[in-house]
Order: C-alpha cells, then sequence, then structure tokens
C-alpha cells in the first residue's frame, strides 16, 4: 500500500469518482486513521476484504491521477503561487532600483497559470 498522506490528496481529488464501498475503505482507513480490522468491524467485511477493496482504490486513484493528472495541475500552481508571493516580498523589500526583472518574473508565472 502507498503512504496514507498520498492516498488522501488523490481521495479529495477523485473521490466521486470511486464506488461507494471503496469510498467507504478509504475514508475510514486513510482519513479517519482507522486500522484494517477497525474498518472491517465497522462494515462488517473481513480484513481481507477491506484490504482488497483498499488496494483496488488505491490503483484506481492513481490511474485517475495518471489520466487527469488534477493533484500534479494543483501542485504546479501551488509552486508558482509560492513564487509569486516570493517575488512580491522582494519588490516590497526593495530600497531602490529598477524593479522590473521581478515583475516580468511575475508575468512569466502568471502566463503559465493561464496555460
Amino acid at each position: 500500500m502507498n503512504s496514507k498522506p498520498d492516498i488522501s490528496l488523490l481521495y479529495d481529488f477523485y473521490a466521486e469518482l470511486l464506488k461507494d464501498s471503496q469510498r467507504q475503505v478509504v475514508e475510514l482507513y486513510v482519513n479517519e486513521d482507522l486500522s484494517l480490522s477497525e474498518v472491517a468491524e465497522i462494515l462488517h467485511i473481513s480484513r481481507q476484504g477491506v484490504r482488497d477493496s483498499l488496494g483496488r482504490a488505491e490503483r484506481k486513484l492513481y490511474e485517475y491521477e495518471q489520466k487527469l493528472g488534477l493533484l500534479k495541475a494543483y501542485r504546479q500552481r501551488q509552486e508558482r503561487d509560492e513564487a509569486v508571493r516570493g517575488l512580491i516580498d522582494k519588490i516590497k523589500h526593495t530600497e531602490s532600483g529598477d524593479i522590473t526583472p521581478l515583475l516580468e518574473q511575475i508575468e512569466d508565472l502568471m502566463q503559465l497559470n493561464s496555460d
């Protein structure tokens, strides 16, 4: 199984594309941080059934990300936003001189966001 934080992020983007039963298992195991045994008890299925369902859900989540790339795009936007904030901070702390290069960098980053 993959890491819970990775699955949790993918789940945030693609939960509605999973079957109800898979969504329940991921919600309980990943987001509620329950053990396989606890999830099995709540859902009245075997521990192996939980593991199998979780594995299928994880594979589906990664397939959706491969095809749609929503998480990748989200992370790229976050990186660009952070870069813009850094440049704005530099501009605020510029004593004097030409800030044109910094503004051009911001424009470039903004252009990437619109692509």
